[in-house]
């Protein structure tokens, strides 16, 4: 158990350092956790990320939320990462600040469909009510915008957040919907008077299918 606990925390930390090396947050913003059997650990608030290490692990009951191991106290956003763990089946958990998908939030209530992959997501990715950072009425939101299947959605004028059954698949969410904001965020842009052109529920429908056998046999 300890060793899985300690290869998980090693995860956290490299996938918190690669949100910071990737453009998606800046200085301390955005947090990222991962469950273990019935321990979440996540990254601790205020802290660099490359300040930390082993001895910076920080791990709380999934149930309860009780701090069980470190001294370091955990993200301010532990609300919202315990009810995503509570609610779904998720593993892993990465919110960040990303640039383009936090300036989509102040355009729209749903990222228009400018691209098939939004049906990896399980569909058009909705934008979560606005809320203080750390509430419970903010975890409420996300959840709300996650109804449907959906394993990531935007936060007004605040960021995004995904999940996954690892981190890796958590993080590859990430980097796709930001990557899917700015797509739209260019086209918008560019089009003038034109209208951005967005594909059906019926393409989306056929691109979620397809997109099921998508990669290597697990």
């Amino acid at each position: 158990m300890l060793d899985a606990v300690e290869k998980t925390w090693s995860d956290v930390v490299a996938t918190a350092r690669r949100t910071v090396a990737d453009g998606l947050v800046v200085g301390t913003s955005g947090n990222v956790s991962a469950r273990v059997d019935d321990l979440v650990l996540v990254t601790p608030t205020g802290v660099p990320y490359d300040r930390l290490g082993p001895r910076d692990l920080v791990a709380v009951e999934a149930g309860t939320g009780r701090q069980v191991r470190g001294g370091l106290r955990p993200t301010s956003e532990l609300p919202l990462h315990l009810a995503l763990y509570r609610a779904t089946g998720a593993r892993a958990v990465v919110h960040t600040h990303a640039p383009h998908g936090t300036a989509v939030t102040t355009l729209v209530d749903e990222l228009p469909t400018v691209h098939y992959m939004a049906a990896a997501l399980g569909g058009p990715v909705r934008v979560a009510d606005y809320a203080l950072y750390g509430t419970d009425e903010l975890a409420a939101a996300v959840l709300r915008a996650l109804r449907g299947g959906r394993s990531g959605c935007l936060m007004r004028n605040h960021g995004m957040v995904t999940i996954g059954d690892t981190l890796g698949q958590a993080y590859d969410r990430t980097a796709q919907l930001e990557w899917m904001c700015r797509v739209w965020l260019l086209a918008r842009g560019a089009a003038g008077p034109l209208d951005v052109r967005t594909l059906t529920p019926g393409e989306m429908a056929r691109a979620g299918t397809s997109l099921s056998g998508y990669g290597q046999p697990r």
